[in-house]
Order: structure tokens, then C-alpha cells, then sequence
């Protein structure tokens, strides 16, 4: 368990009843738990099977095994990054969009490019081989993100492959 000072997070979850009227389906809260590799505490708030999505699909979208991202279809999780943590280099299939809600991240390329985001950044991630870096060794730094799976980059015809660690 770490010392994560993030309160939960609030999943409000609608849909339909018998009648076809709007209804809330589900009123929760997500815990963030540390991942495996450690670095950053997760909390899967939902996903899709499909891209476009399925809105007749009642599954909950929290019980699929999402993975890092997961194929065919779209995930969003909460990431709550660990002070001076640093995520392994990676490459996926999918658009990002990263969502800082709190602290700061430093986006790092390749090549050693880095940038660093701050609450109310949002950071749109295509598809490039990237780490992520929690600058702060005091703070934790909390992240959505939403990955939408996309073709793979294609350089001169050929699609650069995925690397998830």
C-alpha cells in the first residue's frame, strides 16, 4: 500500500431503464491501486469492448481486463504517479489524451526530448515511444487518461510496433 493522498475518485455511470428514460445506473468510488511494475497507483474507471463504442453493451465497463490499453476498444483510468517515479519507455497503439488534474508530469521522447505539464494541461500522445516522469520527489502527480485504440504509426509504409512494458 503507498501513501497515495488522493481522495478517491467519483464514477457516475448512466444509461436506460425499461421505458428508454435516462437513469443513473451506478454512484461509486474508485480506489487507485499500485501496479505491478510500481511507480503509480491505477484506478480503471471504465472501458469499451469496441471503437466507435456500444452503448446497448451493459457490461460494466470497469470488469474488462483492459491491460495497458485494450484492443479494439478505449480505456480511461486514473494514474496517480509516485513522487520521482519514472514509467518504463513505451509505444501503444492508440491516441492518449492525458488529462493533468493534479502536480506535474514531464512528457520524455525517444530521443530525450522532455516537457514537463502541469495541472490543467492536457497532453495528446500519438502513438510516439514516450516515458512519463514525476518531477517532484515529494508530490504525487494524478493523471486521466483516456487511450482510444488507432492504427499503428506508419513510417514509409512500415507500422512502428508497439512496446508496452
Amino acid at each position: 500500500m503507498t501513501n497515495n493522498p488522493f481522495p478517491p475518485i467519483r464514477r457516475i455511470v448512466t444509461g436506460h431503464n425499461a421505458n428508454a428514460r435516462a437513469v443513473i445506473k451506478s454512484d461509486d468510488r474508485i480506489f487507485s491501486e499500485p501496479i505491478a511494475i510500481g511507480g503509480a497507483d491505477f484506478a480503471l474507471v471504465w472501458t469499451t469492448a469496441a471503437v466507435p463504442a456500444d452503448n446497448n453493451d451493459e457490461i460494466d465497463g470497469r470488469s474488462r481486463d483492459a491491460g495497458l490499453t485494450l484492443n479494439q476498444g478505449s480505456v480511461i483510468r486514473i494514474v496517480d504517479f509516485l513522487p520521482g517515479s519514472v514509467s518504463p519507455m513505451h509505444r501503444t497503439n492508440s491516441i492518449d489524451y492525458g488529462i493533468v488534474m493534479s502536480g506535474q508530469i514531464e512528457l520524455e521522447l525517444e530521443d530525450g526530448i522532455k516537457t514537463t505539464a502541469g495541472q490543467n494541461t492536457v497532453i495528446v500522445q500519438r502513438g510516439t515511444n514516450h516515458l512519463w516522469r514525476n518531477p517532484s520527489q515529494t508530490e504525487y502527480a494524478r493523471v486521466a487518461f483516456v487511450l482510444i485504440e488507432a492504427p499503428a504509426y506508419a513510417h514509409q509504409g512500415k507500422p512502428l510496433p508497439e512496446d508496452k512494458p
